[in-house]
């Protein structure tokens, strides 16, 4: 049977390649720019009579229409993983050099060493249609273009203050961290889990501060609709140090190990399951140490390997670029761009951001499943089982992978921090020491109920 081509079907894109190619805006790499302009198809003809008459204008493939060049080092993980051992600095290299053109992105009133400025008070937002076209932009700048973007005075400064006086009495309260991420425990001062703390310290200030228009629009522009806020204030006083270069949630936090188990589609959807932003609560000069960032590094496939490696670090000591914030702005960023908080090396300057996680609706399973009494119930047996000849380390950790939380977050950063590295431990890895070491049902009961305790918000 011959299946006939619907050329009614392909005329729409056609028109919209040879549209997009005559406007007054370049074609973008992830444009109809790369779908080729196919004569007419007469009604017998299959597709494949049609790659073969054509064969002259695209070979023997016919691009998607939202094909972009794949990276060359794509063509060294074909088999579906990466490794370590992949990651080559000359492909980084040539992914960040590209220049953003200001006129790709006709609201944002600048482009400032590849970072897309826009300024709030300039931008309207009264019909549907302008709001949408802001969140394309948006969307745009985070998958493709640079990967940061800028609102310059999204918060209003009176709303700040009032917020920032809520966060010193809840670090004046809470004592020194004994954890935190990229940076030296103890160094700065830092609030776990500050969204319910400010909800329940100060209700009101917090639905004056959520009330933002711009986090809403910039969220829903990564992640759409139901999307979940969590968030952590840090304060790095003057002589604080720069953090590490690195990527953040999910992978960012793995062990190259550990993120080398993970197929290549997940490095590249890891970045689309959360974005990342901090809103200025003061004034933050060059001196104070603002973030700095790489732009363009998100599209680097290996990055998640390769930050922690020397060459690359100097690259990114040498290339990265870093904008002064004033209070009240904000800069929202793809999670796997390299960044890393800057030195302050100032005199005075107290530098306080809320650092926003906004996190995807879809991060979640569909079932509530109580996974403590799950490992608690199936313990003994799985114990007894573990003793048997034919039984093998391969079945312990299957049963296990099926029982037990596999993943250290959420949690409670305050009681269960990160001590140890970038994430607690898991009731997975809890479960496994207990099957090594032969622990009774007791303690393990036990010590896994201390372990749920830690992880429930107080």
């Amino acid at each position: 049977m011959r299946t006939t081509l619907n050329t009614r079907a392909l005329r729409p894109v056609v028109r919209r390649a040879r549209l997009r190619r005559s406007s007054s805006f370049p074609a973008r790499q992830d444009s109809f720019a790369y779908v080729p302009c196919i004569r007419e198809a007469a009604a017998h003809e299959t597709l494949a009579d049609i790659v073969a008459r054509n064969k002259g204008s695209f070979g023997t493939h016919v691009p998607s229409a939202w094909e972009r060049p794949q990276p060359l080092s794509t063509q060294r993980h074909r088999e579906g993983y990466i490794r370590t051992d992949e990651c080559q600095l000359a492909d980084l290299q040539r992914i960040t050099s590209e220049e953003v053109a200001a006129h790709e992105y006709p609201l944002a009133s600048a482009v400032v060493s590849n970072v897309v400025v826009y300024e709030r008070s300039q931008l309207n937002l009264d019909t549907p249609l302008l709001r949408h076209s802001l969140q394309t932009e948006f969307m745009h700048c985070l998958m493709t273009g640079p990967g940061i973007v800028v609102v310059r005075g999204a918060f209003d400064h009176e709303v700040v203050d009032r917020v920032s006086a809520a966060f010193s009495a809840i670090l004046a309260g809470q004592g020194a961290n004994a954890a935190d991420h990229f940076g030296r425990p103890g160094a700065n001062g830092r609030i776990w889990n500050a969204l319910e703390k400010l909800a329940v310290e100060e209700p009101e200030a917090f639905v004056r501060y959520y009330a933002n228009d711009t986090l809403n629009l910039i969220s829903e522009a990564w992640l759409g609709p139901n999307y979940q806020l969590t968030s952590q204030v840090n304060l790095v006083p003057p002589g604080g140090l720069a953090q590490d270069m690195h990527r953040d949630y999910h992978l960012g936090f793995c062990t190259n190990e550990e993120a080398e188990r993970y197929p290549v589609h997940v490095h590249k959807q890891s970045p689309l399951m959360t974005l990342q932003g901090a809103v200025a609560h003061c004034d933050m000069p060059l001196e104070s140490g603002p973030t700095t960032f790489l732009p363009h590094s998100h599209k680097y496939e290996e990055g998640y390997l390769a930050w922690r490696r020397e060459d690359f670090k100097s690259f990114y000591e040498q290339n990265h670029v870093q904008l002064p914030l004033a209070k009240g702005d904000a800069v929202f960023f793809n999670p796997a761009v390299y960044h890393a908080a800057g030195n302050n090396t100032s005199a005075d300057i107290h530098r306080m951001a809320n650092l926003v996680q906004v996190n995807s609706a879809f991060g979640r399973c569909m079932e509530t499943v109580d996974r403590a009494r799950v490992s608690q119930a199936v313990y003994p047996h799985l114990l007894r089982a573990s003793e048997a000849a034919e039984w093998t380390d391969a079945m312990t950790a299957q049963v296990i992978a099926a029982s037990a939380e596999g993943y250290s977050f959420p949690t409670n950063l305050d009681l269960d921090p990160p001590v140890d590295g970038l994430a607690p431990a898991t009731q997975a890895q809890l479960m496994k020491q207990a099957v090594d070491e032969m622990w009774s049902s007791e303690k393990f009961d036990s010590v896994l109920d201390e372990q749920t305790q830690r992880q429930r918000s107080v």
